[in-house]
């Protein structure tokens, strides 16, 4: 079966599964293709996912979605299977680029939900340029919608994003809120929901180096923590590297991410950022090569595996790090 076939396929299934569980299962089979595996494999671990997870179909359609009241819709999963008809018309009309350009602006405040999940599809069908996933991507991102305090209504005051994650600790409340679930958008959304956390997102003064910057951050805290929401800010941050050319001004997309990654502070533990120091030593840990560390990934299981080595040998590919090479080995289990 090609990789084109398995996203058919994969295109059966609901965007989430219960509990609003994200399907990774079209954006880690395009991961998979990325790092080398061959089409039997990609179609093999699609299976056992599928089969594993429990994957559902997409809800039954309630009504036709245009262009004239398609916002109305904004966070109603149970319109999904209209959010994806409405978008897949338009990815094929406009292309992922021209989708993208049209309607992303109006979608970024809702990057958060689903914890992420619907970035990272987007990000994947832009990678491969597939006008099908981008209509999947896009409607999964519209269906799952969910609001974050919005930007511009103070004055920034740090341009290290270290500072925005080390300030939630001092956020009234954020030592004993409770999420309706111990999912991530949940504990994202009750966190936000605090009265001192719509601030947070101003914090960051943005520039030309900001988005390095914020992947070093992001890098440096995957590292010291190995945390299961940390590292999707590390992947998060190579989703929109792929997603931002296709954007007039990236700017909000960056900051509302930085946002809910900061909303995931108290889960990930209030962690301390580690010194240059330490960052050094960790670099210089002996690691096996790419094509091993590729290898294992693609024997894996767990998407997350997947995930994560795919973005980190990309994002070292841009920023030059090689604590990509170390944190992707020590999540696959080749090195302590």
């Amino acid at each position: 079966m090609s990789l084109d076939a398995t996203l058919a396929s994969a295109r059966e299934d609901s965007a989430e599964f219960p509990y609003c569980l994200s399907n990774h299962a079209p954006m880690v089979s395009i991961a998979l293709d990325r790092l080398g595996a061959a089409p039997p494999r990609i179609a093999d671990w699609f299976e056992g996912y599928r089969e594993a997870n429990g994957l559902v179909a997409p809800p039954p359609p309630v009504a036709e979605i245009t262009q004239a009241d398609w916002e109305a819709a904004l966070g109603q999963r149970a319109r999904e299977t209209d959010h994806r008809a409405f978008f897949s018309g338009e990815t094929r009309r406009l292309g992922i680029s021209g989708a993208t350009r049209r309607y992303l602006p109006r979608l970024i405040p809702g990057v958060a939900g689903s914890a992420l999940h619907p970035l990272m599809r987007l990000a994947y069908a832009t990678l491969k340029d597939d006008a099908e996933e981008g209509g999947a991507a896009l409607g999964y991102w519209a269906a799952c919608y969910m609001p974050l305090p919005p930007v511009g209504k103070s004055a920034p005051d740090t341009d290290d994003p270290g500072e925005v994650l080390t300030r939630v600790s001092d956020i009234e409340g954020v030592r004993d809120y409770e999420p309706e679930t111990d999912l991530l958008w949940h504990n994202i959304r009750a966190v936000a929901a605090l009265p001192g956390f719509a601030p947070l997102v101003d914090r960051l003064a943005f520039g030309r180096d900001t988005p390095r910057r914020l992947a070093a951050t992001a890098l440096a805290l995957f590292a010291a923590t190995q945390d299961f929401a940390a590292l999707h800010a590390l992947t998060g941050l190579h989703w929109i590297r792929l997603v931002a050319p296709n954007l007039d001004d990236a700017e909000p997309l960056y900051r509302i991410f930085w946002q809910a990654i900061a909303s995931l502070v108290p889960k990930i533990g209030f962690p301390t950022l580690p010194s240059a120091e330490a960052l050094d030593a960790l670099r210089a840990r002996p690691a096996p090569e790419w094509p091993e560390i590729r290898a294992k990934a693609i024997a894996s299981a767990d998407e997350h595996d997947i995930s994560l080595t795919y973005s980190a040998f990309a994002e070292q590919a841009v920023w030059g790090d090689p604590l990509y090479r170390v944190v992707a080995a020590r999540r696959v289990g080749l090195i302590a």
